[in-house]
């Protein structure tokens, strides 16, 4: 009897798919991030430049595996089929981890160690859509537009990993800068942000208990624009580029209002979801205002609006989900207590900080010690999150 306790005990880590991947994913934010910060600061030197590492590193080591611990784990309900085999869900777990292992000591020590790592990292991704497809296709449930949306935005991100891997590969970039805009532009539009919104716009009105009827057309339209912004982004179209962001924020807000959600009601397990939902429109808003200030003053904003929609938006949504699943489906409540509610507004200060940093760029203000401050917020930000929820993950601890 105790034997079997101790083994239940050991093997809880792997039990679910959210789990490894929840964790593995917050120690690479953690890991890259301080990484970044020590080659932008000229303490170490990268194997790539520091904007490869950070956009590459974050996407598809950080954001990818949290992404597919979620989807993993919902994915199968959302198409009404089985859930994921163990074995297969853990040998995509350990093909990332030794991936992003690979590429981080690759990155600060061998060139070719490192795209060897992203090799791995790109197969991983493979092996985690071909496993989507085919609950989509084998799924009973009657609407799977949504899952179409979140398939379709992960082929987005397999396609981006490619490009990374082809810029690596061949030295492209010293002479190709318009494949590089359009490899980051297409696996942040397309990729992170179209997928975390065609789930977000699924999941929160549920959890929300809004019944107010969707545009059919919603989702299509905010692709095609989305669509568009990676086009104009790329080749820095800005007077164009303006227009979209203006109707995509206008859009994006309209519909959100339209349904009715609790805002100032909610507990704050929820009130953080619609809080990051309205960062998308405020996001794309702001981006306008900062792109014409770019147009008219020829200054540079710092990537003052890829930072709104990266901690605005993706990171309060997927801090939110997150805390949901693993207290969920350790059978626990989805409750956030005052520490998780703090969390949840510290990411709001992390997403300030780093706004202010753009400004100290574009305004020359010399408070370059902003950079320090954010990117410090970042690692204290998931370090108590860590803190908090890691043992429920690993352990399946009570809070």
């Amino acid at each position: 009897m105790g034997y079997s306790a101790t083994k239940e005990k050991t093997n809880y880590f792997l039990s679910q798919p959210h789990q490894p991947f929840f964790i593995l994913g917050i120690l690479n934010a953690v890991l890259m991030m301080l990484l970044f910060g020590l080659s932008y600061k000229g303490f170490i030197t990268l194997e790539m430049s520091n904007l490869q590492f950070h956009v590459y590193s974050l996407i598809f080591t950080f954001f990818t595996n949290v992404f597919t611990g979620f989807l993993f784990t919902t994915f199968p309900r959302f198409c009404q089929t089985q859930v994921i085999n163990q074995k297969y869900y853990l040998n995509v777990f350990y093909l990332s981890a030794f991936g992003s292992l690979l590429f981080l000591l690759g990155a600060i020590s061998n060139y070719l160690l490192m795209i060897v790592g992203m090799v791995f990292l790109f197969l991983s991704q493979v092996f985690i859509v071909v496993k989507l497809q085919e609950i989509y296709l084998s799924g009973t449930a009657h609407d799977k537009k949504d899952a179409f949306w979140i398939l379709t935005a992960n082929y987005f991100g397999l396609l981006g990993h490619f490009l990374f891997i082809f810029i690596a590969f061949a030295g492209v970039l010293s002479f190709s800068l318009y494949l590089f805009n359009v490899t980051i532009t297409l696996s942040f539009y397309l990729y992170l942000i179209f997928l975390a919104f065609s789930v977000a716009q699924r999941m929160i009105p549920f959890f929300s208990h809004s019944f107010a009827q969707k545009n059919e057309n919603f989702v299509k339209i905010i692709f095609v624009l989305l669509v568009s912004k990676t086009l104009m982004s790329s080749f820095d179209v800005k007077s164009v580029e303006i227009i979209i962001d203006l109707l995509l924020g206008s859009y994006l807000l309209l519909e959100f209002r339209r349904w009715e959600l609790p805002l100032f009601t909610s507990a704050p397990i929820l009130w953080v979801l619609h809080l990051a939902l309205f960062w998308l429109p405020a996001a794309f808003l702001l981006s306008a205002l900062s792109l014409i200030g770019e147009l008219f003053l020829d200054i540079s904003f710092y990537f003052f609006n890829i930072h709104l929609l990266a901690l605005g938006f993706l990171t309060t949504v997927l801090i939110g989900f997150g805390t949901r699943v693993t207290l969920g489906h350790s059978g626990q409540p989805p409750h956030a207590d005052r520490l998780a509610a703090n969390i949840f507004w510290f990411i709001q200060i992390v997403v300030v900080l780093r706004a202010l940093f753009s400004f100290n760029v574009a305004f020359g203000w010399g408070a370059d010690f902003l950079f320090d401050i954010s990117l410090s917020a970042w690692l204290i930000l998931f370090l108590v999150w860590a803190g908090r929820y890691g043992k429920v993950l690993v352990f399946g601890s009570k809070l």
